[in-house]
This record gives structure tokens, sequence and C-alpha cells, in this order.
């Protein structure tokens, strides 16, 4: 992993403990773990990232900054995942999400025809609420569990890669 890389843009502990906006979370936010980089942590941040990403509400940033610091991971990871779903993707990851609804609850589709105004938001989120809210919690957990696994076992090689390296080292050092 480019722990070193990462590293270096990561915030400095005593800054994010002494922020005022985030004194409320107390004790909480004294855990090494919210900017360590290790395999759990890490992990971890990509869950929680990943899944907020999918929640269709305004300041995803702050559920998800705060979702980290409650169970303990990398709270700079998880806060950056979320702009995964930014102005621009937003449309179409929530619209595969309201067809992955509209698949589990086995309804057809409707077509939406999108307008900013608030007229349209009432009505036509009233009529595709449940699909689409189920279809961005299904999306949001199979996408929190694809970063776990993926994480931990790119982690995994990147470990096993070390320990042969090592162990070549320590060979060729042996027959010197």
């Amino acid at each position: 992993m480019p722990r070193r890389y990462i590293k270096r843009y990561l915030p400095n502990h005593d800054k994010i403990r002494n922020y005022q906006h985030l004194r409320f979370l107390g004790p909480l936010l004294h855990d090494p773990n919210l900017l360590h980089l290790n395999r759990r942590s890490v992990s971890g941040a990509f869950a929680v990232g990943l899944f907020m990403a999918w929640v269709p509400i305004p300041f995803q940033m702050v559920l998800a900054a705060i979702t980290a610091i409650f169970i303990r991971v990398n709270l700079p990871i998880s806060v950056a995942l979320v702009w995964i779903s930014n102005p621009l993707t937003m449309p179409p990851l929530y619209y595969f999400a309201y067809k992955i609804g509209t698949w589990v609850l086995d309804e057809n589709p409707q077509p939406i025809h999108f307008e900013l105004s608030t007229t349209w938001l009432t009505q036509s989120l009233s009529a595709i609420w449940q699909p689409f809210l189920l279809g961005c919690l299904i999306a949001g957990i199979v996408s929190a569990l694809f970063g776990v696994l993926t994480i931990r076992g790119l982690w995994r090689i990147h470990v096993i890669q070390n320990w042969r390296d090592r162990k070549t080292r320590r060979k060729r050092h042996k027959n010197r």
C-alpha cells in the first residue's frame, strides 16, 4: 500500500482533536485509528465511505465522519470516498439504485423526466421513494462489502509480496 504517500496528506491528529466543530465527540477523537493506516482502519473506512456515498441526503461527509469516528476507522479516507457521489455522478448512480429497487420489488420502472423544482421533487419522489431507497440500501451494502474485501485482499497481497522480497534479500545477503 502507498502508506508513505498517503501519510503526507493526512491531517495532524492534534488538529482534528482541537477542531471546534468536532469537540462534541470528546474522547472519541483521541482514538489513534482515526488517522492510522492499518488493514482494519482502511478497510473499515472504505466500507463507511462507499456506503455513505449511496445515502441520498445532503452533507453525506458529516454522516461519514461521525460514523467513522464512532466505529473507529480512518476518518480522512471515509470522508474522501463519499465524493464518489458528487453532483456529476449522482444522477446516474441514483438512477441505477432506482433500477435495482424496481428490479428487487418486481415493479415496472416509471419514466422519470427530471426538472429542478420543488414540485417535481415532491411529486416524483413520492411515487418512486420505495424502490429508490431500497436500491440505495442494496447498492450501499454491496459497495461497502466490495470495498472491504478488495482492500483486505490487496493488503494481504502487498504483505505477502513484502515477505517474499524480504526472504529474497535475506537469501542474497546470506550468500555473499
